[in-house]
């Protein structure tokens, strides 16, 4: 049987959530899975992302990884989404690239897939749980087999303790965490592949 093929979707603003997908791209490989590490698009106006020189910079850093697109949604057996919250819920531009995916949906092409999510925030309590569920109540909407991490691992312990997915806290992706995404990105593979069984 080929390997479980993940499409591991990020948007990032300053760029915690690149480093997440990074982190989850490498260990969702190194699980035995087909990757492919897409970005969402940016939505936002360009006089907005260029008032902001961390922003602007992001947005170059990331240039050549490609778009998300509906074929990498059809193409992949399960899916890792990282993006940051805002104002309680996932940004705008993820949820742009969601609202695309609607003719996708209509076929069927998104049910019976695995999924799981990450997020970040300004401050531990600025959404982290209500996005995550947010995506997972879209990923219910598809068809999906939802696959948070749960207490499976030490890890999400020694991150935090949050059993929906990893939440980063602004800033650097440090080595607990990176343990988290990686922990979470590898059970993402393995029940992938059980359920393609």
């Amino acid at each position: 049987m080929a390997d479980p093929k993940i499409a591991v979707i990020f948007y990032s603003t300053y760029g915690a959530n690149q480093q997440v997908a990074e982190a989850a791209a490498e260990a969702a490989r190194a699980a035995g899975a087909e990757v492919r590490l897409r970005r969402a698009p940016e939505t936002a106006p360009r006089e907005v992302v260029e008032a902001q020189d961390a922003w602007k910079a992001q947005l170059e850093a990331m240039a050549d990884i490609p778009e998300a697109t509906a074929e990498d949604m059809d193409w992949a057996d399960g899916y890792f989404f990282a993006a940051p919250t805002r104002f309680g819920v996932v940004a705008s531009q993820m949820r742009a690239f969601i609202d695309t995916l609607g003719p996708l949906w209509m076929e069927g092409k998104l049910a019976d897939k695995t999924f799981t999510a990450t997020t970040s925030t300004q401050s531990p309590h600025g959404g982290q749980e209500t996005t995550l569920l947010s995506l997972y109540t879209t990923a219910m909407h598809w068809g999906c087999v939802v696959v948070a991490p749960g207490y499976t691992d030490q890890s999400v312990f020694d991150a935090g303790g949050n059993p929906y997915g990893a939440a980063i806290t602004a800033g650097t992706v440090d080595a607990p965490k990176r343990a988290a995404v990686a922990h979470q990105a590898t059970r993402l593979v393995q029940m992938t592949a059980k359920l393609r069984a």
